[in-house]
């Protein structure tokens, strides 16, 4: 059958499409305060502020008789779906979060969740990585999701130690050169 004539949902459960972060199976959502802290506000935001404001404005549109053509009741149903699917998804990852607090750690020289680490790169560069959850990840501040490639490298390495990492670029040896315990603001930088 042909897909014109089926209609597909767009109620879907499934909260771990293509834009979010999916967790290894079975782990916990580990997190540190300010990243839980920007996934409450959202929350909060999106369930006292958006959806109630919305759904007032889905009943006037309601209220207006012909719904079949009514642009406001049409696309706050749609806005409205997609804010229930986004408060789920932030429900669960609340809910399966483990908040560790990176300043709490103290003076520890291994690399673990929460830990700031500057790096040598084979290209003699230096830069520095911290490494957050997956909610939290941002490449372009060097913010690094614990789950990927670079993070694993890094995870249980010691000052001083070279690691390998594997990309599909190949093979690049890291050495790391600090390791610290800092609280980090990993909130939005606009």
């Amino acid at each position: 059958m042909s897909k014109a004539f089926v209609r597909e949902t767009e109620d879907s459960d499934d909260d771990d499409g293509p834009e979010f972060a999916p967790l290894p199976q079975g782990t916990k959502n580990y997190i540190t305060p300010s990243g839980y802290r920007r996934l409450k506000e959202e929350f909060d935001r999106l369930w006292k502020v958006e959806r109630p404001q919305l759904v007032q404005t889905i009943a006037w549109a309601a209220s207006n008789g012909d719904r079949s053509e009514n642009g406001d009741y049409i696309y706050g149903k749609k806005r409205l779906r997609e804010i229930d699917r986004r408060i789920r998804f932030l429900s669960k990852r609340m809910d399966n979060a483990e908040v560790i607090d990176p300043a709490e750690r103290g003076e520890c020289d291994q690399v673990f969740f929460g830990a700031t680490v500057t790096v040598l790169h084979g290209d003699g560069s230096e830069r520095r990585y911290s490494i957050v959850g997956v909610d939290e990840a941002d490449a372009g501040r060097g913010l690094v999701s614990w789950v990927a490639p670079l993070a694993r490298a890094l995870l249980k390495a010691r000052e001083g130690d070279a690691v390998t990492l594997r990309t599909p670029g190949g093979v690049e040896e890291l050495e790391v050169l600090e390791v610290r315990y800092v609280a980090l603001e990993t909130g939005s930088a606009a």
